[in-house]
């Protein structure tokens, strides 16, 4: 089969039917970017922090007990549409970190709302000053409690 631009291409193999995975969907949730990963450690939160900092955002922690939407955590003000955000709002920690110039920084204050708040849910966000919008987001802390998270090998049937 021949492409607009004169190159023969060339069909792709289907996938063997034993390759393709089913989605495991009990105690399999996943949170924003990189959650579908094993938990970072220190060392990759700061390479995060780092990039946040370099491209001249403003971390800030945020922390939630229940970090889904449930019946109980949401209030709805108005009908299910296209975008409703169903008011999930975390709990911000402190004030966002405004001139922060060290992963060290942002270490510090999630091992001081972990220690706050053993069984929450923690996550750390970048924001843009200029676009005024969060431009990242991830999880830094899981609870202990937490039965949510499979391990990569048993998050498929």
């Amino acid at each position: 089969m021949k492409t607009a631009s004169g190159v023969t291409a060339r069909a792709a193999k289907p996938a063997a039917a034993k390759s393709m995975m089913v989605w495991q969907p009990n105690n399999n949730k996943f949170f924003e970017t990189f959650s579908y990963l094993p938990p970072l450690t220190n060392d990759q939160i700061a390479k995060q922090v780092d990039y946040i900092v370099n491209n001249g955002w403003t971390p800030c922690l945020e922390f939630s007990n229940e970090g889904y939407v449930t019946n109980d955590s949401v209030v709805r003000l108005t009908g299910v549409s296209a975008n409703y955000y169903d008011n999930r709002y975390w709990t911000m920690w402190k004030l966002p970190m405004f001139g922060c110039t060290d992963a060290s920084q942002v270490l510090r204050e999630i091992e001081a709302a972990t220690k706050a708040f053993p069984d929450a849910y923690i996550r750390m966000a970048a924001f843009d000053a200029v676009r005024q919008v969060q431009v990242a987001s991830m999880l830094v802390h899981r609870p202990a409690s937490a039965k949510d998270y499979r391990v990569p090998e048993k998050r498929q049937v």
